[in-house]
Order: C-alpha cells, then sequence, then structure tokens
C-alpha cells in the first residue's frame, strides 16, 4: 500500500538482514544515528529501533544466528552491534572463492528482485548462503555450543555455567562471544530472556508468572528491562498491541512479528493516522 508506515522492533536473538528491493526504510534509535538504507544488516542491539518509510518499499528479511552472520561477512559482530549499516559497506568481500557471480549483497537483492516467484527467490538465498557460508570465516565450535545452550534456556544458563560447559574461562567466553555473537554473554542472556518474556505475556501469563519463569528477581525486575530495552512497560507493550479502537488491529500486530509465535514488532502511529507495516516474507533464524 501507498502509505507512511512505522513500526517498533523489539530485540531478538538474531542479526537481521534485509535485502531490499524498493524504497529506503529509515531507521533510527535512542542512542543511535539515523539512517536510511535500502538494503541494511543490523547486529544484536540489546534496545528497541524504529523502522518507518515513505509508502513505497519491497525486500526479503533473513534473521540470522548470530554466529553465522559472522561467517557470511566475517566481520567481528561488537562492531555491528547496537547499529545498522549497509551490507554492502562490510570489509568481506562475499563473492571469494565463489566464481564471483554474486560479489554484494545489492547485487544479490536485484538477481531476486528478477525472480518471478518466492519459491525461486528462497531457492537462490539457499544456494548463495550455502556458498558464502563454505567461503565464509568459521566461527568457533564453542562459540555455537555456548550459544544454542544459551538459546536453549532462554537466556536462563549462569555464566561461569556456560563457560564451563564448553571449556572456556569466562573471560576468553566473553571476548570470543563479542567477537562471533556481537554482544557478551550476558548481555544476550538479557535479551533472550526478554524475548521469552514477551512470548509469554503475548500468550496471557500473568506478571508475576512471567517474572518467575525468566529468571527475573519480581515483577519489578522484569518491568525494569523491559522499560529499558523495549521503552515500554509490560503492560504498556501488551495494551498497545491488542487495544481495541486502535489505529493499527490487533490482526496486523501480529502479522508484522517478525517471528512465528512471538511478540516482536509494534505498530506505531504517524502522521495522518497511518498504521506500520510489514515485509512480504521472513526467514527464521539458521
Amino acid at each position: 500500500m501507498d502509505r507512511p508506515r512505522r513500526r517498533l522492533e523489539t530485540p531478538i536473538g538474531a542479526v537481521t538482514l534485509l535485502l531490499g528491493f524498493e524504497g529506503p526504510v529509515r531507521i533510527s534509535g535512542a542512542g543511535r544515528v539515523t539512517a536510511s538504507l535500502v538494503s541494511v544488516y543490523s547486529g544484536l542491539t540489546t534496545t528497541a529501533v524504529v523502522g518507518e518509510h515513505a509508502g513505497r518499499v519491497a525486500g526479503v528479511e533473513v534473521l540470522l544466528a548470530p554466529w553465522a552472520a559472522f561467517t557470511l561477512f566475517g566481520t567481528p559482530q561488537h562492531e555491528l552491534a547496537d547499529r545498522v549499516v549497509d551490507p554492502d559497506e562490510l570489509p568481506h568481500d562475499l563473492g571469494a572463492g565463489v566464481g564471483g557471480r554474486w560479489r554484494g549483497t545489492g547485487e544479490l537483492a536485484a538477481a531476486l528482485t528478477a525472480l518471478p516467484t518466492w519459491a525461486e527467490r528462497f531457492g537462490l538465498l539457499d544456494d548463495v548462503f550455502a556458498r558464502w557460508s563454505a567461503a565464509g570465516t568459521p566461527s568457533a565450535v564453542r562459540v555455537r555450543r555456548a550459544w544454542s545452550l544459551l538459546v536453549r534456556s532462554a537466556g536462563a544458563i549462569p555464566v561461569p555455567r556456560l563457560a564451563e560447559e564448553v571449556g572456556w574461562s569466562v573471560r576468553q567466553l566473553e571476548n570470543r562471544f563479542r567477537e562471533q555473537i556481537g554482544l557478551g554473554p550476558k548481555a544476550a542472556a538479557r535479551v533472550l530472556r526478554l524475548q521469552r518474556a514477551r512470548r509469554l505475556l503475548a500468550a496471557g501469563r500473568g506478571l508475576a508468572e512471567t517474572a518467575a519463569s525468566c529468571g527475573f528477581y519480581d515483577q519489578a525486575h522484569l518491568s525494569g528491562e523491559f522499560k529499558a530495552m523495549t521503552g515500554f512497560t509490560p503492560r504498556q507493550f501488551t495494551a498497545a498491541r491488542g487495544l481495541p479502537g486502535q489505529e493499527a488491529p490487533v490482526a496486523d500486530q501480529v502479522s508484522g512479528d517478525r517471528l512465528n509465535g512471538e511478540a516482536t514488532s509494534l505498530v506505531l502511529p504517524v502522521s495522518m493516522g497511518e498504521r506500520g507495516a510489514d515485509f512480504s516474507k521472513t526467514r527464521r533464524p539458521r
């Protein structure tokens, strides 16, 4: 639809790669430099961002496990945490070792645009990412193991125990996490705990039960973390997603979420009372 749209995106445990076909997205957030980009690479973040456009935008969004993003782009992920950049500005030569057919995301986005169906687009993405991954910078097995344990526990596993599980000191784990994940393990755990809390609240769980289930000290701790990382209290966030009479009805709020079954996004009002946007397709983290 040719009308302005604006949406708040909360932190999730994935790196975002948006391959834009048409029109820029303006991305802003507290303490960030505002950027207007057609294609976007967004590292892990502990605070929400707002994406908006003037009414004409198209693209495919791919959500990557952070260690996979490190392999694909070869850039220390701590340099990209809490940032958005044009992926073609990253120094890694994506065409190296694979015949140079797709040497960057701009060329890849153009090739995707030319294909007539989403099935063909996803087939091309699978092929290209497999090639880029094979030619990229390998991530550490222990980092992948630690990330898997942290995700499975929804951020509940203590950092010393996580380090012990993979056979590193806490300092080694922190250094490698920052390099290949983008955030230290403690900050990454905050994101994953909040992600689970949003999911439970969206499913109708109460604040006290959610706080206890996700490892927060109490409701006040949950509310403080929620406000710090999203800009809303839990009650404000859940009400905004489902309050009758809003500009964006509940169905639109749900369809805009970036992960199936998770409360990741919030449609925001824009000038002239228009409503928020979502993209046509989204890939789950690998």
